[in-house]
């Protein structure tokens, strides 16, 4: 097999995203949200899919790089008929005391040297490519009649030559607008300008105030940036990635939808955001949690829709997939299983909102939604349920559930004390008590380690958290130790690359590398005094990374191929946290 590499750039304003590839092609583009019909899809289904391309009309050489410090796309063609460039980006900038984020995808075509010849297509579809619309033209645009909205494309360029999809020489700058729903208002290339330098700023600056390492900054920057286009900022909800069905390895089916809000992956999103110094981003997720109604709800889901909802019914589209890879799926059935892990990562992921003393007059959680959630998790402590890794066939009292029902009690004893609440206090350290000692029930002097679940010799990797949670604190740091490497020995495929476990599920055995589990074995290093370690492993993991440094779900080490859901912010969250771990270590002695 060859290596597999996603030859993609991300680009999006908090409200919509969008998968370039280096054919300057958008790949991927669901409007009006994250979880809606693509109407651009080609990466599951090229004859179904649409298109939308800037190319060269003769063979060249390409390569894409970002604008520094932002989210603004940039892939430039090199031919022996010239240079061009094409630079894509989501207009987000401040406007009116409000971000500016509208449903409209911006390109430019700008001629570098000589006389580039390029073939610009456009073709959205609708409703998962069952609806082709009908192109009308107007004087400076191309309006696709029979969408859910009115998409219509502004632009400079000839309209024929768009229509025809018909090769032409590049004599001047070219501006293409996308728009769903309302359409551009204003000149297009005095108002595409200002919005292109509006939106450098942005970003630039928003990176100007974030909170870096010493170490691997380039790096965390852009696993940042890639991170803060995760959110739905209309409603706080952090999806876990905007694609849809890419394997988790070729030929298996495990192809996953993922553009939905998990609460278990937003605690480590914003987990890193905080270590960023950004908190934006976790009091609109406070505001997403609240109105999610908690003390009326008799059980949380993992997983919810981007505006709330509970639904998400799991379907199969009759699509190509990609490489051929099927079942294409749309919604996902995890929003059907029981996962009780989510309380205690609620708790984790808000509780600087609630101690930290930089942050006043910020949106927090209610004293009802806190013991609703300490209540759950008093209720939850025996059940058991589908575990992390979302087991579709088995169930049973999982040690990472029991873990963060630990971490969560400990956020909010923390919590109740400063609010001077002594009855939450209470019972929070009582479920912490308990917590404690059913995780004890878990481990298995044989492996010389906590297992995946209660009467379970099976290893986890997501177990390497109790060591960056601080469960072994105080204890012998030798048994910690000896936890750690057991998971190593067990799981590692390639020096710092994982499986999530070993034995048999649903869908068989694991055969790739899960890139967050990678980034859990570093952290825990780090935090056990093996900091040379742990960063030779960082340097090695680095190369999971695409050109642009962008970062999928899985791993498959034999190839070097990258595969899963992409961009995943999962891995991108181990990276920055990873980042951040080994500073510390180099900075200062590390202690347990």
């Amino acid at each position: 097999m060859q290596k597999h590499q996603y030859q993609l750039g991300m680009i999006g304003n908090c409200n919509f995203s969008a998968l370039v590839d280096k054919q300057a092609n958008i790949k991927w583009l669901c409007w009006p949200r994250f979880d809606s019909s693509f109407i651009f899809g080609s990466l599951l289904d090229e004859e179904k899919g649409g298109k939308f391309s800037i190319t060269s009309a003769a063979p060249s050489q390409t390569s894409q790089n970002y604008v520094r410090n932002t989210n603004v796309l940039v892939t430039r063609f090199e031919n022996s008929d010239g240079i061009f460039e094409v630079t894509d980006f989501a207009p987000r900038f401040l406007l009116n005391e409000r971000y500016h984020r509208p449903l409209m995808l911006f390109r430019k075509v700008r001629r570098v040297s000589g006389s580039p010849r390029i073939i610009v297509n456009c073709e959205p579809v609708g409703r998962y490519g069952e609806v082709v619309p009908e192109p009308q033209t107007g004087s400076h645009h191309i309006r696709y009649a029979g969408l859910d909205a009115t998409v219509r494309l502004t632009t400079n360029a000839s309209l024929t030559a768009v229509l025809q999809k018909k090769a032409f020489t590049l004599s001047k700058d070219l501006y293409f607008v996308l728009s769903w729903g309302i359409p551009l208002e204003g000149a297009l290339v005095s108002t595409f300008e200002d919005f292109l330098t509006r939106t450098i700023h942005y970003w630039q600056t928003w990176v100007e105030r974030c909170t870096l390492p010493k170490m691997f900054q380039h790096e965390v920057i852009r696993s940042a940036l890639a991170l803060k286009l995760h959110q739905f900022e209309d409603t706080g909800a952090i999806i876990a990635s905007c694609s849809t069905s890419l394997p988790e390895i070729s030929g298996k089916g495990r192809n996953w939808d993922y553009r939905f809000c998990w609460l278990r992956d937003t605690y480590y999103t914003l987990y890193a955001l905080s270590s960023l110094g950004h908190f934006d981003e976790m009091e609109s997720y406070a505001h997403f949690i609240e109105n999610l109604n908690l003390e009326h709800l008799g059980r949380l889901q993992p997983v919810y829709a981007i505006d709330g909802s509970p639904e998400m019914p799991e379907s199969e589209l009759k699509l190509s997939g990609y490489l051929n890879n099927q079942p294409v799926r749309v919604g996902n059935a995890a929003s059907e299983q029981i996962q009780h892990d989510a309380y205690g990562q609620i708790l984790l992921a808000l509780f600087s909102l609630h101690t930290d003393a930089r942050l006043v007059d910020r949106r927090r959680l209610s004293e009802k939604s806190l013991f609703s959630l300490i209540s759950s998790i008093e209720n939850k402590m025996n059940e058991p349920d589908n575990g992390v890794w979302e087991f579709r066939g088995r169930q049973s009292i999982h040690t990472y559930s029991v873990l963060f029902h630990w971490a969560g009690s400990a956020a909010c004893q923390k919590i109740a004390r400063l609010m001077g609440n002594s009855e939450l206090e209470r019972r929070a350290t009582k479920t912490r008590e308990d917590a404690h000692e059913l995780l004890e029930k878990c481990y298995s002097v044989k492996r010389k380690a906590y297992t995946q679940g209660l009467n379970s010799e099976e290893l986890d990797a997501s177990l390497l958290q109790m060591i960056t949670l601080g469960f072994f604190h105080g204890q012998d740091k030798e048994k910690a130790i000896a936890h750690l490497r057991a998971i190593q020995k067990e799981l590692e495929i390639s020096p710092g690359f994982l499986l999530r476990y070993k034995h048999t599920d649903d869908f068989g055995t694991q055969e790739s590398a899960f890139l967050v589990c990678s980034f859990w074995l570093i952290e825990a290093l780090t935090v056990l005094g093996f900091a040379d370690e742990a960063y030779d492993l960082f340097q090695k993991i680095l190369k999971a990374q695409n050109d642009l440094g962008l970062m999928s779900e899985d791993f498959e080490t034999e190839t070097q191929s990258q595969w899963g859901n992409f961009p995943q912010t999962y891995s991108h969250v181990g990276l920055i946290n990873c980042a951040f771990a080994l500073d510390r270590a180099f900075d200062r002695p590390s202690f347990l």
